[in-house]
């Protein structure tokens, strides 16, 4: 019995002495993918080309921002989509150390007309001619350089009117204009300049091209993205006599950009003025049935005579104002064009991290159009 209870006695050592050896092994740490290397490549035809690196990292998944999408395994270090329809598409990347440990990062791409290999010029486009009516001002944007119908308004409107009067953020210069394959195009760029954070442009016709009513026609692809406020729009000549808003102004076209409340695909028509002393203003909006501002052309337009004003996308009437009241009497004299985009602003808010930079409102033409 004795001999037996003491094998008992060292079984029941040894066992003990192993638990306490296995309990004290750390397993080491398995450390989670970092320095992650990601582009998205447009290549053509709706094809995009997403390239990535990770240390640490075992594998990849990738998701192209398709609806019902689940993300693939990748072999390698590149994964090839197309895209069929026009839209913004997150690709998300997940660089796994293992299944359950791996991070995150995300490229926005624009799959546009261009970007999808179709006509760049698509869109609605507007008569040439209307009958009752004569052509008295047209910029076709053909040349090689800016009219000289146009001067631009340069800086941050400071001291006098810092942020334009709108808080606006960026700073504009001449250079962010220029002009291709026929077309305007004005740039909004995240740089610094001036002590801003944002470039762009705003070009005006005051002193050259003015007009008293008329049709007008102003056919563009415009900017997208929070924080983007593109304008084509008027205001009165007689600005440095009476200031704004007594001088007037007409809203042809704006948009604040971003996804939320549609606001890509809603375009404003507006008009301020001076009641009687107090600030005025009345408009409408109105919103495409399917896709964004930035996916081809449209054309926005108003029919302005001495008893309304008209505003018209796409030639479908959305909004009206009579004029005919003393009050409106800013809407009865000459007014000159400005084409602007701004960033940023009491309207729009801030850019944020979904806004991508740069971006570009093009504009094919703008025709006046006046009674015989």
């Amino acid at each position: 019995m004795k001999i037996l209870k003491r094998t008992l006695i060292l079984v029941v050592t040894v066992c003990y002495l192993a638990s306490c050896s296995s309990s004290s092994e750390v397993t080491p740490k398995t450390e989670a993918p970092d320095n992650i290397v990601f582009t998205v490549e447009l290549v053509g035809n709706g094809e995009v080309k997403a390239s990535f690196s990770a240390d640490n990292a075992d594998f990849f998944k990738i998701s192209f921002g398709v609806s019902g999408e689940v993300p693939m395994r990748v072999n390698g270090n590149s994964a090839n989509y197309t895209y069929k329809e026009k839209g913004d598409y997150r690709v998300t990347l997940q660089a796994h150390a293992t299944e359950s440990i791996f991070v995150v990062d995300t490229k926005m791409v624009n799959m546009n007309a261009v970007a999808l290999g179709l006509d760049p010029n698509a869109g609605y486009t507007s008569p040439e001619s209307y009958t009752g009516y004569k052509l008295a001002w047209a910029d076709e944007f053909n040349s090689s350089s800016i009219s000289e119908d146009w001067t631009f308004e340069l800086g941050d409107g400071c001291p006098a009117l810092c942020g334009w009067g709108n808080e606006e953020l960026e700073y504009y210069k001449k250079e962010n204009t220029s002009l291709a394959d026929g077309k305007l195009i004005i740039t909004a760029k995240q740089e610094s300049e001036g002590g801003r954070s944002y470039t762009s442009s705003r070009m005006i016709t005051k002193g050259k091209q003015s007009f008293t009513f008329g049709r007008i026609d102003i056919r563009a692809i415009l900017p997208k993205g929070q924080g983007l406020w593109p304008a084509l729009w008027m205001l009165g000549t007689n600005i440095d006599e009476v200031s704004w808003p007594k001088c007037g102004e007409i809203d042809i076209m704006e948009m604040i950009g971003g996804a939320t409340e549609d606001r890509d695909r809603t375009t404003h028509g507006t008009v301020h003025w001076d009641n009687a002393g107090s600030y005025a203003n009345y408009g409408g909006s109105t919103k495409l049935s399917t896709g964004i501002f930035n996916d081809e052309y449209h054309v926005f337009s108003i029919d302005w005579d001495s008893q309304k004003i008209v505003w018209l996308l796409d030639g479908v009437e959305f909004h009206v104002i009579d004029i005919r009241p003393a009050d409106l009497d800013e809407f009865h004299k000459p007014m000159f064009f400005i084409f602007n985009v701004a960033v940023g602003g009491k309207w729009p808010g801030r850019p944020d991290v979904t806004t991508i930079f740069p971006q570009e409102m093009k504009v094919d033409y703008v025709r006046v159009f006046q009674k015989e």
